[in-house]
């Protein structure tokens, strides 16, 4: 496990001859000998790799069971100088029985056997032919490849920090697996050695099965399955393998497969400590059941420069094309949901919306009107108003117009240049000082204008600021902050791109396209400073606090997965690699942490709005922070990078 809480591990499905222990064993050997070359730390075999899964009536031969004994003593032998552990499968005497086990073995070690503790019987499977259950059995020992190493079902095995632990097959198809009691009791890597037939629709089940255990154990679950070789007498073996993470999978093997397949993943054991931390109804769920830990060091081998695993640069934008449709359909049914409520219980019929041409109010303004057509509401009743200031461009201007006539909005156009500037005669401001009560002032002549207009109309002023706003406090307090409800206070600015986006592509107006198509190519700004020479935006905020695409990753990992600077910034190198090297992404992820942590203040007093994903940052829901709380730990952090 690396200094970031990585662990590698990997599933080998190697070839296998049915009865031959001593082919299938130099196999494994090769496989292992790869997998460490690939800076593996744990690799998993398939269940009875050693004889075979399919051998039948021949495991009862005492010449198979001592010809498995011999092969896997000199598999043992043979990876001693391996600086990995390896779980492998094979049936194994125990007294007058026969039990189908996990063999766990390091530098020449068998650190302990477990048992397969659900035989199945019915259909293809005839288990109970041959093997016993090792249900009950703990604080034993067994004799094997010729050492004495600890027997039971309640053996975990905790290898340089990294706990894991062991089921066989068909006990992850059981109603309570056993490891959901392992995890229970602080195992955070799951192993299943398996020898699984495909059937048609099997697959998608299973799938279904590793990413669910492991989302409910809030582990990291490795399934292996027999694949190329197993007898065909009556069933196909594709060979399965799978890493999943916390309900997600990571890695895939290729099914159907002729070749041998070396399938790795870093998992987060970070991660999943910090998820558990989280969860207090894991917590409360510890089982009664203890495990028996048997703890190995063993030498550091070589860890690639890359992480073994898939960093997505976009965490909040949904990437799957088949179910894009469908997840942009639900963000937009459960913001529109709950303006829906509001509306209905203040009694409103209208609705207000500032709206700037730029990507946070054109998301509002399109959900509010779904709203309004759900509800059976004149969209006319939707009170649009574009306040054009110091800094419009005539781009944001033209757009928010026709935005407003196109979705058949009731348009209004109130000017504050010249409110401003009585503002400031009162205040005394010179006009020439760009300061932050010139762009302040600004903000919050637009909001009294909208919290007026409502209360002219009898209606809502609905908020338009977004979850990255909120996370750098990029918003005037009491000005573009305030609302009466906020649709998008847990939509992060990439994600709102992307809406917006979406819309346009299943838009059926040309007309209404082609503005949408413009306000998501528009950059992204307040428009507080006056525009430049040639009309065009001058202030652009992305300049000046840094690109949405790296704060989004920060924020995701930063509360979500609960990591610090130096994790977050090794994860950024990897995920951005090729456009923001490591000293902007230190620079901004600097930028990140002093503005999250000085700008709680903001949050505190947020206004009420849908939680729409994970994150979320609302004082009432997900995020529980003191507007006084220092950053000089997270900084203390950055500084050491």
């Amino acid at each position: 496990m690396d200094n970031f809480g990585f662990l590698k591990v990997a599933a080998a499905i190697p070839h296998v001859r049915v009865g031959d222990c001593d082919y299938n064993t130099e196999r494994m050997a090769a496989l292992a000998d790869e997998a460490a070359r690939r800076g593996v730390e744990i690799v998993v075999f398939p269940e009875l790799g050693v004889t075979g899964y399919t051998c039948g009536d021949l495991l009862l031969h005492p010449a198979l069971l001592d010809d498995a004994d011999q092969a896997l003593e000199e598999l043992v032998r043979s990876t001693r100088k391996l600086p990995l552990v390896a779980i492998v499968g094979a049936p194994l005497r125990h007294g007058e029985t026969l039990y189908n086990g996990a063999v766990v073995f390091t530098q020449g070690r068998i650190l302990g056997v477990v048992p397969k503790t659900y035989i199945p019987g019915y259909s293809e499977f005839y288990e109970p032919r041959w093997f016993a259950s090792g249900a009950g059995i703990s604080e034993e020992q067994i004799d094997v490849a010729g050492q004495q190493a600890d027997f039971g079902t309640d053996l975990t095995f905790a290898v340089n920090g990294a706990e894991f632990g062991i089921e066989l097959c068909e006990d992850l198809w059981t109603p309570v697996p056993p490891s959901s009691h392992t995890a229970q009791n602080g195992a955070r890597v799951i192993f299943n050695l398996s020898a699984s037939p495909e059937a048609v629709g099997k697959h998608d089940y299973l799938r279904q099965l590793v990413a669910q255990q492991s989302g409910r154990t809030i582990s990291a679950y490795v399934y292996c399955s027999a694949g190329f070789g197993e007898s065909s007498t009556d069933l196909v073996f594709a060979g399965n393998a799978l890493i999943a993470e916390n309900g997600v999978i990571l890695r895939e093997g290729k099914r159907f497969s002729l070749d041998e397949q070396l399938i790795t993943a870093d998992v987060d054991l970070e991660r999943l400590a910090f998820e558990r931390r989280r969860n207090t109804s894991f917590r409360l769920n510890e089982s009664d059941m203890e495990n028996t830990v048997i703890e190995m060091e063993i030498p550091e081998g070589m860890r690639p420069d890359r992480i073994d695993r898939d960093i997505d640069p976009m965490p909040f934008v949904p990437h799957e094309e088949g179910r894009r449709n469908e997840r942009c359909e639900e963000i937009f049914q459960i913001q529109s949901h709950g303006l829906a409520r509001r509306l209905a219980h203040t009694r409103c019929s209208k609705a207000v919306i500032g709206i700037s041409g730029g990507l946070d109010s054109t998301l509002a303004l399109l959900v509010t009107a779904r709203t309004f057509d759900k509800q059976g509401l004149d969209r006319r009743g939707i009170i649009g108003i574009t306040m054009p200031g110091f800094g419009t461009t005539d781009r944001t201007y033209r757009n928010a117009l026709e935005l407003m006539r196109e979705l058949g909005v009731t348009q209004r156009e109130i000017p504050i240049r010249e409110a401003c500037m009585q503002h400031f005669r009162d205040i005394g401001l010179d006009p020439a000082d760009r300061s932050a009560a010139y762009e302040n002032a600004q903000a919050r002549e637009r909001t009294q204008i909208l919290m007026d207009v409502a209360n002219m109309e009898g209606g809502l002023v609905v908020g338009t600021g977004d979850l990255s706003e909120l996370a750098l406090g990029w918003a005037t307090y009491n000005g573009d902050q305030m609302s009466m409800y906020g649709v998008n206070a847990s939509v992060p600015k990439t994600l709102v791109r992307h809406l917006v986006r979406w819309v346009a592509d299943t838009e059926r107006d040309e007309a209404t396209r082609s503005t949408l198509l413009d306000i998501v190519a528009t950059p992204v700004s307040p428009e507080l400073l006056p525009a430049d020479a040639d009309g065009q935006i001058a202030q652009k905020t992305e300049d000046l606090v840094g690109p949405y695409e790296l704060h989004d990753f920060f924020l995701y990992h930063f509360l979500r997965a609960g990591y610090g600077p130096a994790k977050i910034h090794r994860l950024a190198e990897q995920a951005f690699d090729g456009r923001f090297d490591a000293e902007t992404i230190r620079h901004w992820l600097e930028v990140f942490v002093r503005r999250f942590f000085t700008q709680q203040f903001k949050r505190s007093a947020m206004p009420d709005g849908p939680k729409v994903g994970s994150v979320a940052l609302s004082p009432r829901g997900d995020w529980r922070m003191p507007s006084d709380a220092t950053a000089a730990a997270w900084m203390r952090e950055l500084e050491n990078l």
